[in-house]
């Protein structure tokens, strides 16, 4: 590359870093409240610096460093700073200038991934020789009365086992947690217990009073209720009641309204003193769409003024705080929420709340708005991963997105020097029937980009952990986060 190209990348590299800097510093600023005293400061520095370096278009610029063999920035999301500088010493060496002397701690440049490292273990355990990537497995009611459960799942490695708080009860919990532990003793392979706050419950409730279900097929109307307004609506109009009226506040005209995990797709025509009236849009061809209570409802147009902590997880926090190694937070959104949850904690576990681990369910576009700072918020005061929860995730954004802003969700937590969770279907038709799809098993090897993979139950749930342990395995030696790693190759 001629002399006055390298200077040229040199003087663009200077620049970049002194704008990066700049820009990351006002984002730290607005951070402040969260960060004075904590340890999370140096990890929030380099979250900021790659949203700065990452709201430029830097596509041309990697093209030009690739061609002087240098980094082209495409790794740099733990370590942004450190990229950037050893980019800009190499150059300044290429154009006969004498760099800065290098720092004493010559390992900084892969600090940031030591620091995941440890947080995953802080929140998830750590993972053992079987796999690189920790398990997580959803028990199943039955886990209560069946001690032989945890047992298997400790001798196969699980690093953690996650209660959903949305059914069963304390009675319930407290055998499952109780065989975990006992588990744990008697292999010597704790597994933590993750308990999962149920959250504000957005659903179908009562069907409007008619002698047979209603199917629904596409162009037909519906209408979703209030609490309590059937006899408000037209008799021979299709109605069903959602469960939290608040949602239906923030319903315009023109939203959409996607009713059990989207197989039921409708856009919003009139909004109505009882509810709103919906438009079909899209849902099964033949047989058509039959109403069911106790489904998910989403409302992806919709920013919903709703608290993520209810009157029932406060109930059951106590329960929790004393139980869990970590707690799943459904629905948040806010850093209000978050405030909200640290601060209950406080009140029922006064002494040590902060080593309770705190893991993020990124469900709604409004938490991906904010994800940034709900990380800092909640990284600030506990240890703390994300959780792609890719089931309402998709319903959110749309299944056409879902898989770039799982991405983009992974590049982001890992600048933020956080684990994450990849959760929701994973190996789900396996688990179910013990045969495999394609894109099932692809979406499983790609998992092992992150700290820990989340698999359901299913009768086919012990040998889903143990396919998914080899995978993994192969997978860890081709893969480090985005990093390809070049092992020999033997196919070939």
């Amino acid at each position: 590359m001629p002399h006055e190209d390298l200077l040229s990348l040199s003087r663009e590299i200077d620049a970049l870093i002194a704008g990066v800097a700049d820009d990351a510093s006002e984002m730290v600023a607005s951070w402040r409240p969260w960060l004075d005293g904590s340890d999370y400061a140096g990890s929030a520095a380099n979250l900021a610096q790659y949203l700065a370096l990452r709201h430029r278009d830097l596509r041309d610029l990697q093209a030009r460093l690739m061609a002087a063999g240098l980094s082209s920035l495409g790794r740099s999301e733990s370590r942004v700073m450190p990229t950037l500088t050893a980019i800009q010493r190499m150059l300044m060496l290429a154009c006969g200038h004498q760099p800065p002397a290098l720092p004493p701690e010559t390992d900084e440049f892969f600090a940031g991934q030591r620091r995941i490292v440890a947080r995953a273990n802080a929140v998830l355990g750590t993972n053992g020789a079987e796999s690189p990537v920790r398990l997580m497995v959803t028990l199943p009611s039955s886990a209560a009365e069946d001690a032989n459960l945890a047992l298997q799942l400790a001798n196969l490695g699980v690093e953690a086992v996650r209660i959903n708080c949305a059914h069963d009860d304390t009675a319930a919990w407290s055998a499952m947690v109780r065989h975990v532990r006992a588990a744990g003793s008697a292999t010597g392979r704790g597994m933590r217990v993750v308990m999962d706050l149920p959250g504000p419950k957005i659903r179908t409730g009562k069907l409007h009073e008619k002698s047979e279900t209603p199917r629904l097929h596409v162009g037909d109307q519906l209408a979703i209720l209030r609490r309590n307004r059937h006899s408000k609506v037209p008799h021979d109009l299709p109605a069903i009641e959602c469960e939290l009226d608040a949602a239906l506040d923030a319903t315009r005209v023109g939203h959409r309204i996607q009713i059990d995990d989207g197989k039921l797709s409708t856009r919003v025509a009139a909004v109505e003193p009882w509810g709103v009236l919906l438009r079909i849009e899209a849902g099964p061809d033949e047989k058509g769409y039959r109403l069911k209570p106790e489904k998910g409802i989403n409302f992806p147009d919709a920013e919903l003024a709703i608290p993520a902590l209810t009157d029932d997880d406060r109930a059951i926090l106590p329960f929790v705080a004393q139980h869990a190694d970590a707690v799943d937070f459904s629905f948040v959104q806010t850093t209000q929420d978050v405030a909200d949850l640290q601060s209950a904690l406080a009140g029922v576990r006064p002494d040590d709340w902060r080593d309770l681990g705190l893991i993020l369910k990124i469900e709604t576009r409004l938490a991906l708005k904010n994800l940034p700072s709900l990380i800092v918020a909640a990284a600030s005061l506990q240890p703390t991963a994300v959780m792609i929860a890719r089931g309402d995730l998709a319903v959110e954004v749309g299944f056409a997105r879902v898989a770039e802003m799982q991405e983009e969700i992974l590049w982001l937590c890992e600048a933020a020097q956080i684990p994450v969770v990849w959760a929701t279907q994973v190996m789900e038709s396996y688990l179910k029937t013990g045969v495999p799809s394609r894109g099932e098993m692809t979406d499983a090897a790609m998992a092992a980009r992150a700290e820990c993979v989340m698999l359901n139950k299913g009768p086919f749930l012990l040998d889903g952990i143990r396919m998914l342990d080899g995978l993994h395995l192969r997978m860890g030696e081709h893969l480090s986060k985005k990093a390809h790693l070049l092992r020999p190759l033997r196919a070939w």
